[in-house]
């Protein structure tokens, strides 16, 4: 078998989310830094919408789409294809950010001589470097996992938390999209993977109201297509209440990057979008009634039900409010914001 010699490096990342990819932005920076070309590939499932996220990546060059569940990489047939696909971008190395054996396999499969990864299990079998993570680091969290896995393989690691870049392009359409809406804007994420991670419409209404009153500026209704019932609601709700806001549900993800980029703060569920935010510098207000709170930000400030209550319900619009306080807004800017 011809063993590839390109210098060229592949980062196989298959968890699925947003906020998956973004976690591990640090972890793909720094790797790129070891390729010959500065630049690799990843490998990851559609759902991250990573050719969109990282458009603006000088560090990436490709996104390549791992159909593994029911999709052409699922079953013995699909690991064929798999490592075919991966033999197509003659890798020097491939970079597994997963426990699982079937990528290191699809990796060795492919001729690609060098291949790194957490050593769970069968993988370590199928691993040419001798890295394994300690027993304790292998059911962490996925950002604990990789910084070990990098720590190991003594790889620098420049950037404490994630950081995202914006297109330009994206940048631009956003600005002639919502030209004619006064700053600073607020953005509400309403978006939500799971029922016992969302707030609700009679909230998310209430708050962009009590917003209204309270400060100046534009609120923004954040979210995907998924969102779109909820999002309706949520208008009718804040127009019986003699509110107003921004309908910014569905945009392209690169756009709905460069609109959090120009908000002053985002509030919003446990989502893959409060992690754009926060990897873009802007306070993100996250609510954490159904999840564990995220520490990898100092962007993330986390709002949870009061001591002895459960439950995304009882998050109130007060601590929001009480939060935004804490966070610098005062009377003094009702006119500026």
């Amino acid at each position: 078998m011809k063993l590839a010699t390109s210098g060229r490096t592949l980062i196989v990342q298959p968890l699925p989310g947003i906020g998956d990819m973004v976690w591990h932005l640090p972890h793909i920076h720094a790797i790129a830094t070891t390729a010959a070309t500065g630049r690799v590939d990843i490998l990851t499932k559609p759902r991250s919408q990573a050719d969109r996220l990282l458009r603006a990546d000088p560090s990436v060059e490709r996104v390549l789409w791992l159909e593994r569940e029911t999709g052409r990489h699922a079953g013995s047939r699909g690991l064929s294809r798999l490592a075919e696909l991966l033999r197509q971008g003659n890798y020097q190395r491939a970079w597994i950010l997963h426990g699982s054996a079937r990528y290191a396999l699809a990796a060795r499969l492919a001729g690609i001589p060098e291949r790194i990864g957490y050593g769970v299990g069968l993988q370590s079998l199928l691993l040419s470097v001798p890295v394994r993570l300690p027993p304790e680091r292998r059911h962490a969290h996925p950002i604990v996992r990789a910084d070990a896995l990098l720590d190991l393989a003594g790889v620098r690691r420049d950037e404490p938390e994630p950081r995202l870049m914006v297109a330009v392009e994206a940048g631009r359409a956003v600005a002639a999209r919502f030209a004619g809406w006064p700053s600073p804007w607020i953005a509400l994420g309403i978006g939500s993977s799971e029922a016992w991670k969302q707030w609700g419409a009679a909230r998310f209404a209430e708050l962009a109201l009590a917003l209204r009153r309270r400060w100046s500026g534009s609120v923004f209704i954040v979210g995907g297509p998924a969102e779109r019932s909820l999002a309706d609601d949520i208008f009718e709700r804040i127009a019986a209440g003699g509110g107003q806001a921004v309908n910014a549900v569905a945009l392209p993800l690169e756009q709905t990057a460069a609109l959090l980029a120009r908000c002053r703060c985002h509030i919003g569920n446990d989502t893959g979008v409060l992690n754009i935010a926060a990897a873009l510098g802007v306070p993100a207000i996250g609510l954490f009634g159904g999840s564990p709170p995220l520490w990898h930000s100092r962007s993330i400030h986390t709002i949870m039900p009061p001591d002895g209550e459960r439950g995304m319900t009882a998050i109130t619009v007060s601590q929001v409010l009480d939060t935004l306080t804490r966070l610098g807004w005062s009377d003094e800017d009702r006119d500026t914001v």
